[in-house]
């Protein structure tokens, strides 16, 4: 049978990314999409990208009959999340994209977010959404939360190296850079075409990214103690794509052996021979991860670099991945289009 889709929050990027991806997935029907600002328009209409598909007009969320709703994208923006999901049938099954039920512990969520969870009991019923990692919790679970696309890129380049013990946990460094799109499609001063076009720059440095309380819980939960990395993002003048820069102490090759060992079955994920290394530009618009590895000049130092896209397997690619594994359709099902190039 072929599942009935609800996308809220459809007026955004990860909203329009669902459903550029979902509109070739064989075994998924969009059947509602909301926006409350942009309630009565048809989705061509915000974006005329997605002028040749037949789409329902977009609504609010209080027009939508979820009794014939299999599944639900919320795309919506933080702390809006929480509030919307805790009115919707206790039945329904939720992919959540923003950052709300992403913490297990309500303390972390106020201390990360500055104010408390609004839906506490849903908190403690989320499942982890990086699908690799959590892929029995996410068939059996009812609400998932995505990750957030620079903590996916930085697990996605650490997590085996961590549960392997071949790294120094007290000398990991992440240097990230991140295209604009994934500061969301709202209006900044900060991101005009003038201001940002020709520079770069970094933000929320020395250890105030919200994306760190995904690291603390992640890397503390694999390590069975507390591990705490230094990380600094930084906004690129380009639309899409997340290039993670690690830097570790460890044996490159050991490093290299562990990650292409470890992903060696996932689809999604691919680990490069030793020494080449990745770029944004190959995996555009694509569900994959390109991770590669090169020893330092300095023994026994490594550096790895893991890069994807932001919309996709960042976000809307991953929530359509643990979407599959909710429903019981095949994993990879929507998702094996090749990336954009150039």
């Amino acid at each position: 049978m072929t599942a009935r889709i609800a996308i809220l929050g459809a007026s955004g990027y990860t909203g329009a990314e669902l459903v550029r991806l979902i509109a070739s997935h064989r075994d998924m029907k969009i059947v509602a999409l909301s926006a409350d600002r942009k309630a009565g328009m048809a989705m061509f209409e915000v974006f005329p990208f997605l002028r040749h598909l037949d789409l329902p007009k977009l609504v609010k969320v209080d027009e939508i009959d979820f009794s014939h709703v299999d599944l639900c994208f919320c795309a919506l923006p933080h702390a809006t999340s929480q509030e919307v999901i805790a009115r919707l049938p206790r039945d329904l099954k939720i992919v959540d994209l923003s950052a709300d039920f992403r913490l297990r512990d309500p303390a972390d969520y106020e201390k990360w977010y500055g104010a408390p969870h609004a839906a506490i009991e849903l908190q403690a019923e989320a499942v982890y959404g990086l699908t690799e990692f959590y892929r029995d919790e996410i068939r059996a679970g009812r609400l998932v939360a995505g990750t957030g696309c620079n903590a996916a890129a930085g697990q996605y380049a650490l997590r085996p190296l961590i549960s392997a013990g071949v790294i120094d946990l007290d000398h990991i460094v992440l240097d990230l850079k991140a295209g604009v799109s994934g500061a969301g499609r709202s209006l900044k001063e900060n991101l005009l075409h003038a201001e940002l076009s020709g520079g770069t720059h970094s933000y929320s440095a020395g250890g105030k990214h919200r994306h760190l309380g995904e690291f603390d819980q992640e890397f503390s939960k694999i390590a069975g103690r507390p591990v705490h990395i230094q990380f600094t993002p930084h906004l690129l003048p380009m639309n899409r794509g997340i290039l993670a820069t690690v830097y570790v102490k460890g044996d490159a090759k050991l490093v290299h052996e562990t990650l292409a060992t470890a992903y060696a079955p996932e689809p999604f994920l691919q680990v490069l021979p030793f020494g080449a290394l990745p770029s944004t530009r190959d995996i555009a618009g694509s569900n994959y991860c390109h991770i590669g590895v090169i020893g330092d000049r300095i023994p026994g130092r490594a550096v790895v670099i893991a890069v994807l896209d932001n919309l996709t397997k960042g976000s809307s690619g991953q929530a359509i991945q643990n979407a599959n594994l909710m429903l019981g359709i095949e994993e990879t099902a929507g998702l094996m289009l090749s990336p954009i190039f150039p």
